[in-house]
């Protein structure tokens, strides 16, 4: 059975960092792009970041740009987002999820194997 866990998250003030983590089991992704995504309450759900295979090229919502970094290590089968500058509006639900369709990497419907998520919350 597939099951991606994500941990790391929590409770911080602006301008702290949380590194979250992605780890899969059940079957490997070395080959698959992964991606992050967040879901505020009453919000749909919004692309965050996403990774090649390799890990040598990487997409951004740029709202993170500059303050998130995504990275893998395959043979952990994990995925991370480094989080810094957090920000107020960071505050959601975090998952990570497998890209298994070509098309918009930034599309969750492209998509599959998603996380149950972990929450980030941002004071200010």
């Amino acid at each position: 059975q597939v099951q991606l866990v994500e941990s790391g998250g929590g409770l911080v003030q602006a301008g702290d960092s949380l590194r979250l983590s992605c780890v899969a089991s059940g079957r490997t992704f070395s080959t698959n792009d992964m991606g992050w995504f967040r879901q505020a309450p009453g919000q749909e759900r919004e692309f965050v970041a996403a990774i090649n295979w390799s890990g040598g090229n990487t997409d951004y919502t740029s709202s993170v740009n500059g303050r998130f970094t995504i990275s893998r290590d395959n043979a952990k089968n994990t995925v991370y987002l480094q989080m810094d500058s957090l920000k107020p509006e960071d505050t959601a639900v975090y998952y990570c999820a497998v890209r298994v369709r070509i098309g918009l990497r930034s599309s969750p419907n492209n998509y599959n194997y998603w996380g149950q998520g972990t929450q980030v919350t941002v004071s200010s």
